[in-house]
This record gives C-alpha cells, structure tokens and sequence, in this order.
C-alpha cells in the first residue's frame, strides 16, 4: 500500500516520552520496558537515527514535530487478522463459531476481486487507524491445493521484494490432515520459494467443533516444526508442545476477542511455559475492532480473571495480579516482532530499527494523568484509537492530526474506470467503494440458503452436532 504523502529526509519528535525495550540478557528472560520523559527521537529516511534528551535538527529542511505531552511508542504488530472481512462487520456480534463459519468465513464466496480489494484496503486502514504497522492477513482458499497454487507463489517469490522489503512472502495452510509425504513436500517447495513465516490454524483439542489433532506435535514428527512457524490461537496448549516449540522454535498468535466469544478456552499467551512464544491478533475484525490495545486489554483482564477465579472459590484473595500492564504490552510490540522473525526490524524504538511510530494524546480526556504515572499502563489500559494522533510507517506519515492520510491504488486492481494508471484515495472514497461492495455482498448473501450452507460447514469438518447444546 503506497501512501501520498512523501518520507520526509528527516523527522524530529521532540520532547516527548518515549517508551523504550531493554533486550534480556538471557533469550528467555523477558523484556522491561525503559520510560525516557523529556526526550526526542530523529527518523532519518525509513529508519530511526538517535533517541537523545536533545537533538539538533539535522538539516533546514528537518520536519520538528512538538510532542510535548505526547506518549511515543513503537508501532503495534498483528501476528494474524483477516482483512479482507470489513464489508461483514457487525453480523457476528451474539454468534458462535459455527454460525461465524457460514455467515462469516464461507462467504468469501461472495465477493468479487474488486471486493476483496476494497475489504483488504479497508482493513489495512483500521488498522492504521489504530498505530497498527504491522500485520499478519489470513484466508484459506476452499480448494485446499488449488492448481494455480505454485504457479502464483513462485510468480510472487520471483517478484520480491515487495514494498521495499516490508511485504515479505508467507503462506498459510490448515490441510495437515493430508498425507504425511503431500505436506512435506509441500513446506519444502514453500521454503525454498523463499517463504518467511508459515501460518496454521490450532484450535484446542477439547473444542468439540474443530475437532483436529495437535498440529505442533504432527509437524514436529515431520521433521517441519522450524521457527517460521505460527500457530493462531493454541488454546489449552499442552505442555509437551510448549516443550517442542522450546526445542525447534514456533510461535503462536492468541487472538483473545474471538478466543473468549467462540468457546476456544482462555488465550495462552500469559501461561508461563508459552508466553515467550506468544503474540498478539485480531483475527476477525468484523467480530470486533482491529486495535492491538483492545487485545491486549481483554487479555491481561481475562488471565487475571481465570486466575482470581481459583482464590474466590477458596474464600481467598490474591495479593497481587499475576500478570502485568507491561507483559501485555510486550505481546503486542517486541514479541510480536519476534513471532514474525523481524524482532531485528520492528517491535521497539531504537536506533538503527525501522521507524514505525505511534504518537499518543496524553493530554486526552482517557489519558491525562495516567501518563504521568504511567505511560505503559495508559496504554494498555486507557487508551483508545482516539487518542492515537500520529502513525509513521517506515518513515512516512499514514496517520496525521488524528486522521488516516490519503493512499495510492492501481487503477485496474481496484476496479476504478479512466483516468492515469493511479489515483489517491482518502478515506472518504474508500467509505464509498466499501458500501457500494458491501451491498452487492448483501444482494449475493440474501440467495443463499444458510441453512445448507451451515450443513455442508458441519459436513466439511466432521461436527458432531450433538455437542452443541442450548445449556449445561
């Protein structure tokens, strides 16, 4: 996604507080983060050139941003989030997993190319919205091995880099049940295609809908289990696959507003034995919104709820929470880095990383006073995407004065007739194309026998729909 607005040669934040990592000593021991108040930070190009109480404008030319009273974090990482899903936001708000399959998932069906344009677009732009930089999008295709398959990845693997070696080359893939030699060779071609991260769907064995063996047991059998490998969700991990992603590497993406809502267990990112391979996700954000803050926020409250829950039956009461503002934090920045394999590249300000910025308001009405007390915790716990005013992405503003800025598409790609081959798009024009592609998907929806096409979701995954029950 190409912006407008042109990567300034430099760029000062000055004065702000900037939320910083200190790297462990040990690979397992955790990152703290480290709060510089009255600092500034200077991005040359894509990358950030110095964190300093005070730097001297490099050049006339320097953009100086004031960001006095302002909160600098790094930019927030997606590990796995299906973009292309704006045009169905709001149909899943009091549905279960199975419902979501077929009025959600199975209506992919549904759209067009220029739909699947405009979804992703969008998506990519909420995210934005919210001082998303990063993400990980996800769609299988119906046909498990499709015969355009190769033919695409290698076209694509040819043609890298992509947006100066930001878009890196993935693939994702839940037909482990395949025979053992298929997906084999299958992972081997995709590597060797130059492939960067790998992603597979892991639902909890007790889950009676999705009821599929342990896809980092079955690959660590293969011979497959490497650390380009991301599982999405991993409820109820069992301590023997921790165990294997300790050995051969892994990661997974806890995505807790799905998670909690479709009756997939607690999220594992906060367990002790999985935290250090955890990220964060949104998966479907047209169950809700598509803001790393919330996620974090619905995990760190959800752990503490699972664990208090053990005290109250006892008449008991903790003397302290079991997990932090500052671990959820981390989930959603430095870890996420590290689920990617970019840990290098993004996740935390520092000098010589890509500059993925997010500037907060902590003058706002949510954050005032919580900032001076404690930046980490005004995020994780107070903030909204109303308080993000400034995004940089790799040195160039995608957010500004509180709104999004305006992106150049292909003509043709997005279905826009006339005119040079592109043309900028605000958000407002985006709203236009993706209500005019919502109401074409509705038209096509509204056909649909839903009933059959929940049966032929119970088909395809092997449902005993005798588990599913109006109460216990």
């Amino acid at each position: 996604m190409a912006g407008t607005t042109e990567s300034q040669s430099y760029i000062l934040l000055q004065n702000g507080t900037i939320i910083t990592h200190t790297p462990p000593r040990n690979p397992n021991d955790p990152y703290t983060t480290t709060i510089l108040r009255s600092h500034s930070l200077l991005i040359e190009g894509s990358h950030i050139a110095s964190i300093a109480p005070t730097i001297s404008p490099p050049s006339p030319s320097t953009r100086i941003i004031d960001c006095t009273n302002k909160l600098i974090a790094p930019g927030f990482i997606d590990t796995h989030h299906h973009l292309w899903q704006t045009q169905l936001k709001g149909r899943h708000a009091d549905e279960m997993f199975l419902d979501y399959m077929a009025t959600g998932n199975a209506q992919s069906g549904s759209y067009t190319e220029q739909d699947v344009f405009w979804g992703e677009l969008g998506g990519c732009m909420e995210s934005l919205d919210a001082g998303v930089t990063s993400w990980d999008p996800f769609e299988m295709d119906p046909e498990y091995m499709p015969k355009w398959l190769f033919t695409q990845l290698s076209d694509l693997a040819k043609a890298q880099p992509f947006g100066d070696g930001r878009v890196r080359l993935g693939f994702a893939f839940d037909g482990l049940f395949l025979p053992k030699e298929m997906v084999v060779d299958l992972f081997d071609k995709v590597r060797d295609m130059g492939v960067k991260l790998i992603t597979t769907h892991y639902v909890n064995s007790k889950n009676p809908i999705v009821n599929a063996p342990s896809p980092v047991t079955l690959l660590a059998s293969y011979g497959l289990l490497r650390p380009d490998i991301l599982f999405s969700h991993a409820n109820e991990l069992l301590p023997s696959e921790t165990a294997l992603l300790d050995q051969h590497g892994g990661s997974i993406s806890t995505t807790p507003n799905t998670e909690l809502q479709m009756n997939f267990g607690f999220p594992a990112c906060f367990r002790q034995d999985a935290y250090s391979h955890a990220s964060l996700g949104i998966d479907c954000h047209s169950c809700g919104s598509a803001d790393i803050i919330t996620q974090m926020r619905l995990a760190l409250q959800s752990e503490r709820a699972r664990y208090n829950q053990a005290f109250l039956d006892q008449g008991k009461n903790p003397k302290v929470p079991n997990v932090s503002a500052e671990q959820a934090y981390n989930l959603g920045t430095i870890l996420g880095a590290r689920a990617v394999g970019m840990e290098k590249e993004i996740g935390s300000l520092a000098v010589g990383k890509l500059a993925d910025v997010v500037v907060f308001d902590a003058t706002s009405p949510s954050m005032i006073c919580a900032a001076e007390q404690d930046p980490v915790a005004a995020i994780v716990l107070h903030a909204s995407v109303r308080d993000v005013e400034m995004v940089i992405v790799d040195g160039v503003f995608r957010k500004e004065g509180g709104k999004t800025l305006p992106v150049s598409v292909e003509r043709e790609v997005a279905g826009l007739g006339g005119g040079e081959r592109k043309v900028d798009v605000g958000w407002e024009g985006v709203v236009k194309e993706l209500l005019k592609s919502r109401e074409g998907i509705e038209e096509k929806i509204a056909k649909l026998d839903s009933g059959k096409v929940r049966e032929g979701i119970i088909g395809m995954m092997h449902i005993d729909e005798s588990n599913i029950v109006d109460s216990l």
